[in-house]
């Protein structure tokens, strides 16, 4: 996978001027649009879409110092006007174009890109592989914003709306794997930016031929091959290290990628305050 990534940044490194056909690379890799974006945002930090607009703004630097017609400049990194360009280059730059020019700067860089893999097994990593047919995610839907790193108050705010009497019906309800309650994340932008909207469901699982109620919201999952992730620690700590070393770590050393899909947390076990937990991430792969 990294041998993928690095030859995805110098694609985008040898054509920053022009309409980036990252679907087209991914067949070439033998991998998907999806997987790429994915791996690249959890790998680096940032999304793919960041990385080239950073990139372009960084070469385009060079010819404002230099004096280039603006309106040329633009053209040449696919804006339809030097507003449109302007707007982007202070976004990257925190000046405008006339600033840079008066002034020199300031200007922020963004080097390219190489990665390299350290194995370190820093990180036990549970995993088990398992095929299922075909379900029904049902819960409590809303719409949410992305967070990597500690709680998510969004998140916390919609669970903490559900009375208690609701978590016990959702748990009667429950008939198939992923097992208890469930933390789904539906919709999520193939960049995985930070910030950006989710659907995320709080609910459980259901076999395809029950009649889920009519007043829970319903995601339809089809059969497919999942990633299982158990892990147990600090709630949500050791869940997020467990995510990420999964891109760090799991996807570079196994013949599987991501496919589009839900990602699902599993509450098998926590304690009263949720201060700890026992989980398990279900992630949908396809072998690669």
């Amino acid at each position: 996978m990294i041998t993928e990534l690095n030859r995805l940044i110098d694609f985008v490194e040898a054509h920053l001027s022009e309409d980036l056909e990252i679907a087209a690379l991914a067949g070439t890799l033998g991998t998907t649009e999806y997987h790429l974006r994915r791996m690249f945002s959890s790998l680096t930090g940032m999304p793919l879409s960041e990385y080239v607009r950073r990139r372009r703004m960084t070469v385009a630097a060079a010819d404002v110092v230099a004096g280039v017609p603006l309106l040329d400049i633009a053209v040449r990194f696919g804006y339809g006007s030097t507003e449109a360009f302007g707007r982007a280059f202070r976004s990257v730059h925190g000046a405008s174009p006339a600033d840079v020019r008066s002034n020199g700067g300031p200007l922020r860089s963004q080097p390219q890109l190489r990665l390299r893999l350290i194995v370190e097994g820093n990180t036990s990593m549970d995993t088990r592989i398992t095929d299922r047919p075909a379900f029904q995610l049902v819960g409590h839907a809303a719409r949410v914003r992305l967070v990597h790193e500690g709680p998510n108050s969004q998140i916390e705010a919609h669970i903490a709306s559900l009375p208690m009497s609701e978590h016990a019906r959702l748990k009667a309800l429950a008939n198939t794997e992923p097992a208890g309650l469930l933390q789904v994340s539906a919709d999520v932008d193939p960049d995985y930016a930070e910030g950006s909207e989710l659907t995320y469901l709080h609910g459980v699982a259901l076999d395809a031929t029950t009649t889920a109620p009519e007043d829970l919201h319903v995601i339809e999952v089809p059969s497919g091959t999942w990633a299982v992730f158990r892990n147990s620690g600090p709630y949500p700590a050791a869940l997020q290290v467990t995510y990420a070393a999964t891109a760090s770590e799991w996807f570079p050393s196994n013949p599987w990628r991501l496919r589009p899909g839900p990602s699902i947390v599993a509450i098998l076990d926590r304690t009263e305050d949720f201060s700890t937990a026992t989980t398990e991430l279900w992630l949908p792969v396809e072998h690669a």
